[in-house]
């Protein structure tokens, strides 16, 4: 391959419009306009004599060279990028820090995020997005992302933050009648206000590994759905212990089968800065490392 030290600035170009997915996406990332991102590229191709897109008039697609040099050139653009933001921001960290984080953890985390990260460095410029899909973190512009569960991602840093409980909980009123559930087979029988990903119930698990698909009449795709069904007595909820501290507490929710055990699912941070991360994005994950012990604790 050709020295491609001149070729900066059609790397960069390169780079941004496969994350992006366009040239007016990069256009709009690197502050320049589409035609000049394009020609960057273009000169590129001809500096290494080889085509990078198939271009059409609807989309881009990476040719088998293309694939070749973003896997190589990607994460060496992306260390020097941070190393030079974390240069110039180790003592004042500034800029925009995006994050992205499940709609059900927003009550517990931003009021800590607000009071305490932001006001502890005010150069910092927050964007906060609240979801309970998984987002695609590079292509979707994320700096780092909270998860619940085992992420999959093989290219991206995961930090395990902490371990959070499971539990079935219901409304008082909704157990009027019924035996309370002593054994899995009396918990499979009750009707759950039930997790759903893509319109398909997700199994309820059980310490050992055991797991079952519930039965109910209400299907919701978010933690706070759940909490909210099973407050209005629509069925039992499995959700973490964190999220519903408070109704048990005040005893508007009721632990099931307390004597059954659910495992714990572990909370994690995920950036793809590998391990030259830019100060925003370690003391974002240093704080977060901090607030999620009082989660588990919960």
């Amino acid at each position: 391959m050709p020295n491609l030290l001149s070729e900066t600035s059609g790397l960069m170009a390169f780079v941004r419009t496969v994350e992006a997915g366009s040239f007016s996406a990069a256009a709009r990332d690197l502050q320049t306009t589409p035609s000049a991102i394009s020609k960057s590229v273009a000169r590129l191709e001809k500096k290494i004599g080889a085509r990078l897109f198939l271009r059409s008039t609807r989309a881009l697609t990476l040719t088998q060279d293309g694939h070749i040099l973003f896997e190589r050139v990607a994460p060496l653009l992306r260390d020097l990028d941070s190393s030079d933001e974390a240069i110039r921001s180790e003592i004042t960290p500034s800029g925009r820090l995006r994050i992205s984080m499940p709609s059900e953890f927003a009550p517990l985390l931003l009021p800590r995020l607000f009071d305490g990260f932001a006001s502890e460095h005010p150069n910092l410029r927050l964007d906060v997005g609240l979801t309970d899909r998984f987002v695609d973190l590079i292509r979707e512009d994320y700096d780092v992302v909270l998860r619940v569960g085992n992420p999959a991602p093989a290219d991206l840093m995961v930090r395990r933050l902490a371990e959070l409980p499971m539990v079935v909980v219901a409304a008082p009123d909704f157990i009027n009648g019924m035996e309370p559930p002593e054994t899995v087979e009396a918990l499979a029988a009750m009707p759950f206000a039930r997790y759903s990903l893509g319109g398909i119930p997700q199994p309820l698990r059980l310490a050992d590994g055991m797991s079952f698909i519930p039965s109910g009449r209400v299907d919701c795709d978010s933690g706070a759905g759940l909490i909210h069904a099973a407050r209005s007595g629509l069925g039992a909820a499995y959700v973490l212990h964190c999220l519903v501290a408070q109704e048990l507490a005040a005893g508007t929710l009721i632990l099931l089968a307390p004597a059954i055990p659910f495992p714990k699912l572990p909370l994690n941070v995920l950036h793809a800065f590998g391990q030259t991360a830019p100060a925003r994005v370690k003391l974002f994950c240093d704080f977060m490392a901090r607030e999620a012990k009082l989660l588990e604790a919960v």
